[in-house]
């Protein structure tokens, strides 16, 4: 079981482009939801797909559970999905103590730029750039399956 520790930051300007070493395309869309648990599909770049089952946990870490699947089958659940596709353009920007992953929202979202950084531990201390705006980890506004439409039903 891996444990997905992440915080998560509005950006306030666009200065972290100059840091960017690539980006990739991501469309994700949610299949079920309940207290416990929510479930989503993810194509990356049209090329590859997961299938992603994220615990409910506290608003920095919760159990997550991910496995490749064929691109074809992810596009027919996509179909199946619940409320809107979430389209995004992520970015990686090296940081401290980890790698920035900054999703540049498409479609319905259109205009949200948010940045995200992954933890090997809940209390690591993060080196905020100064593009880096206000901390949203935990707001429920933020989490990509209100973006998508949904109530998140226990979601952190």
């Amino acid at each position: 079981m891996a444990t997905e520790i992440e915080r998560k930051y509005l950006v306030a300007n666009d200065s972290w482009r100059d840091f960017a070493t690539g980006s990739k395309r991501l469309r994700q869309g949610y299949l079920a939801r309940t207290g416990a648990a929510t479930v989503r599909v993810r194509i990356t770049d049209d090329a590859a797909a997961v299938i992603t089952v994220k615990a409910t946990g506290t608003a920095t870490s919760r159990a997550e559970y991910e496995y490749a699947i064929p691109v074809e089958d992810a596009r027919a659940l996509l179909d199946l999905a619940q409320g809107r596709p979430v389209e995004k353009r992520r970015h990686l920007v090296p940081g401290d103590p980890g790698t920035w992953e900054i999703d540049v929202f498409e479609g319905a979202q259109a205009g949200l730029v948010l940045a995200e950084m992954e933890l090997e531990d809940e209390a690591a201390e993060i080196v905020r750039p100064d593009w880096l705006g206000r901390e949203v980890t935990g707001d429920p506004r933020y989490y990509n399956v209100t973006l998508a439409g949904l109530d998140p039903v226990g979601e952190a």
